[in-house]
């Protein structure tokens, strides 16, 4: 469990993670070296995982999102789990989650337009093993990632 220190750290540092022990410190009116060492700990005990960048993907030619719904459908020696690693490898799904419900996963794809998600929906996802149906469901807008 974080305290309200180290989740505010957090909190900055999923905004930016490019900002600087000593910016952090600054905003946040604790020394430098207590905002390095919490962070150092929280890589440690693996609550910070990686720092990664989150890119424009509209100026990657990827502007438009998509959701998808997938029912697994068991076959001998094919295990959903098998499935998901499967569609994991699918060039423009960013995103693949086992879900509870009438759907078994959910997907967040990119393309260029909603032609491609569809390509990528008949002439990819739908082959993969264990795919029996899908519900796309196009995405308008994101407030918030």
């Amino acid at each position: 469990m974080l305290d309200e220190k180290d989740s505010t750290i957090l909190e900055e540092l999923m905004k930016d993670a490019r900002k600087t022990t000593k910016a952090i410190a600054r905003e946040l009116e604790i020394p430098r070296a207590t905002v390095h060492d919490r962070i150092v700990k929280m890589e440690q005990k693996g609550v910070i995982r990686r720092y990664t960048a989150l890119p424009d993907y509209s100026a990657l030619g990827l502007g438009v999102s998509a959701f998808i719904l997938v029912q697994f459908e068991a076959e001998k020696g094919l295990s959903q789990r098998d499935t998901a690693e499967e569609i994991a490898t699918i060039r423009g799904i960013f995103e693949v989650h086992m879900i509870s419900g009438e759907y078994d996963m959910l997907l967040k794809v990119r393309g260029s337009s909603m032609e491609d998600i569809g390509q990528l929906v008949i002439d990819r996802l739908r082959e993969v093993r264990g795919v029996a149906r899908t519900l796309t469901c196009a995405c308008f807008t994101t407030v918030k990632e």
